[in-house]
């Protein structure tokens, strides 16, 4: 039955404060979310994606590591200054742009270690709205966005919704897989959710991760929600839970295109693939790439 919703979603959260051990040493003085895609952040692709959505106000549940974030998104007049005594306006039309995106909200994040803690910690600044949670190392490029599609469904349903997207059979077992009922087109209701299941365990090949459309009753859950694997509070389990007293539709993102920016060879790939795009670069990159005796 479908349960349309009138809130408008204009909050969202984005978890960063962990420790991006993959990317070390690296990551030992920068965030993982500040690793640049040749001239902007991971998390600003993130959180742009947002913008496009109807999002305002933004809350980064960050670490203590992390300060960098909150510098990126600051408005610094000393620089936008020295910007204008030197005349170059694009450049100070980009910097204000990045500061005045949304309004952002810094918690530092509190409790055990896994990503069902940060959702938690914006408990009071969400209240009683629905959110979406998005994760800050990685990014899916789509038209419309991704989190624009989510929100959609979630307007027409009035339930939890879940990013989509297939992977590699192969490549399962670093996923969240859902076994679903297709409801329409794109628009699937999940029955389970398998946390990296081997090739052999996978219902099938769609992944649902990464972005997430939720309501405020998934915080009582969180609050009660007992560690799991490697003793850490995973939001997988407490939407499972949530799986119990309502709907939760995976939304199978369209034209789209999935970012992993969070391991080592896909971070070279999407930097080698934006670069290959950009406006200043792609053509003495293009002729620099194709002079390598590979």
């Amino acid at each position: 039955m479908i349960k349309p919703h009138s809130t408008r979603i204009r909050k969202a959260v984005i978890p960063a404060a962990g420790f991006g051990t993959r990317f070390l040493p690296q990551t030992k003085a920068m965030p993982k979310e500040m690793l640049p895609i040749v001239d902007k952040p991971v998390i600003q692709y993130v959180v742009e994606e947002l913008v496009a959505s109807g999002i305002t106000d933004i809350v980064i549940v960050t670490g203590w590591h992390k300060r960098a974030i909150e510098d990126h998104f600051d408005y610094p007049n000393e620089l936008i200054n020295m910007l204008e005594e030197q005349g170059k306006r694009e450049l100070v039309s980009e910097v204000r742009r990045t500061a005045e995106l949304a309004n952002f909200i810094y918690i530092r994040q509190k409790g055990p270690y896994g990503n069902a803690t940060p959702v938690l910690c914006a408990k009071q600044v969400i209240g009683d709205e629905p959110f979406v949670a998005i994760w800050g190392d990685e990014f899916i490029y789509a038209k419309p966005p991704r989190a624009l599609q989510c929100i959609e469904v979630f307007e027409k349903y009035g339930d939890p919704v879940i990013s989509a997207v297939r992977v590699p059979k192969s490549d399962v077992s670093r996923y969240g897989i859902v076994e679903a009922t297709n409801v329409e087109k794109n628009i699937w209701q999940i029955k389970k959710l398998i946390e990296k299941p081997s090739v052999e365990e996978a219902p099938s090949n769609m992944a649902a991760h990464g972005c997430y459309v939720l309501t405020p009753d998934i915080f009582p859950i969180l609050e009660s929600l007992k560690p799991g694997r490697n003793r850490e509070l995973w939001l997988p389990d407490a939407i499972k839970e949530l799986m119990d007293k309502r709907p939760v539709y995976a939304c199978e993102v369209q034209n789209a295109k999935y970012y992993d920016t969070g391991n080592k060879l896909e971070y070279l790939k999407t930097v080698v693939e934006f670069a290959l795009e950009h406006k200043d670069l792609n053509g003495e990159f293009r002729k620099y790439l194709k002079s390598l005796k590979l």
